[in-house]
């Protein structure tokens, strides 16, 4: 069951900001008043609240109050971060989507500079800023680049870089830039499965070009409770993303390789862009040979594993 709880919307939405929480009341006062205080006003703040136990709920009600932007949606069960995330975006009205952690921070103009970007330049389908890493004080630590600037004309270009650029695994900061809303809406959104973001920012890749903004705008907060560091225990990980995964078998490897020759299959390409995509996803697979194996033969293995597994596993939070 959904509450859901919010002001009169605002009129002349160009943005929405879906925010996705559970159990964030440490946090989540600076998130959105950081948002609140953006030089582009004409957003609306979607919240969606999985169930939480803590203190959330009081401080969604109490901005709901000094905003009318802001929506708020509580659901009585914790749903998992895939439901929640994809939630928050089929709430939203906005021309433009910008997925939001209730623990970071945006810098005033991160909304209009992205936006800026997106009106200028109609084939950049995601806009974001540079990152820097705050602590749990909201100190600074380091600069955090990510480079993903896609200029190219062609998709298999975009997406070659893309791939070569998440050969080593690296945090996907992009995701939570500003994306076209209607462009987003044609992908798969975030999967039930663990890392799911890489493989949209991989279908995004093909539909358009990402526009790196060389601003540090966006405050990536790293933290004992951040749900890198909470869950860095892949099994756990996949409860995070999806409770109902709870125990169950996910080789996410080929949950990859499948999910990026769907993509590759519904975005509109030539045949012949589409024949080069097929062929990088072949050096894809090279490259991951060893991963591939191992999931295989943990499939394999399932039925002897799986009793280990269970005893392991502990409740996550999204």
């Amino acid at each position: 069951m959904l509450t859901f709880l919010q002001t009169p919307k605002c009129d002349n939405v160009m943005i929405s900001v879906g925010l996705p929480v559970y159990n964030g009341d440490q946090y989540l006062e600076q998130t959105l008043e950081s948002f609140l205080a953006q030089t582009w006003e004409k957003f609306e703040l979607i919240i969606s609240d999985n169930g939480s136990t803590d203190e959330t709920e009081k401080i969604c009600r109490a901005f709901l109050r000094q905003d009318e932007r802001i929506q708020y949606y509580r659901s009585a069960t914790n749903k998992g971060a895939a439901w929640n995330f994809n939630h928050v975006f089929q709430l939203a009205r906005g021309e433009y989507f910008k997925w939001a952690a209730h623990d970071d921070l945006v810098a005033p103009t991160f909304l209009e500079r992205c936006r800026d970007v997106l009106e200028e330049h109609p084939s950049v389908i995601l806009a974001y800023p540079r990152t820097a890493i705050i602590d749990e004080s909201s100190e600074f630590v380091q600069n955090f680049d990510v480079h993903l600037h896609l200029g190219c004309d062609r998709p298999s270009e975009r997406f070659q870089h893309y791939l070569n650029s998440y050969y080593h695994p690296q945090q996907c900061h992009p995701v939570f830039g500003l994306t076209r809303s209607g462009e987003l809406a044609k992908t798969s959104l975030i999967g039930n499965y663990v890392s799911s973001d890489r493989v949209l920012l991989g279908e995004l890749a093909l539909r358009g070009k990402f526009y790196e903004i060389p601003e540090h705008l966006f405050f990536r907060r790293l933290h004992p409770k951040s749900s890198v560091r909470a869950y860095p225990e892949f099994r756990d990980r996949v409860i995070w993303f999806d409770p109902a995964k709870r125990g169950k078998l996910q080789m996410v490897r080929w949950i990859f390789l499948r999910e990026y020759l769907d993509a590759i299959r519904r975005v509109p390409m030539s045949k012949r862009e589409k024949s080069r995509c097929n062929l990088l996803m072949g050096q894809w697979i090279l490259r991951n040979i060893q991963g591939l194996g191992k999931d295989a033969l943990k499939g394999i293995l399932w039925p002897i594993l799986r009793p280990v597994v269970a005893k392991k596993i502990k409740a996550p939070e999204t």
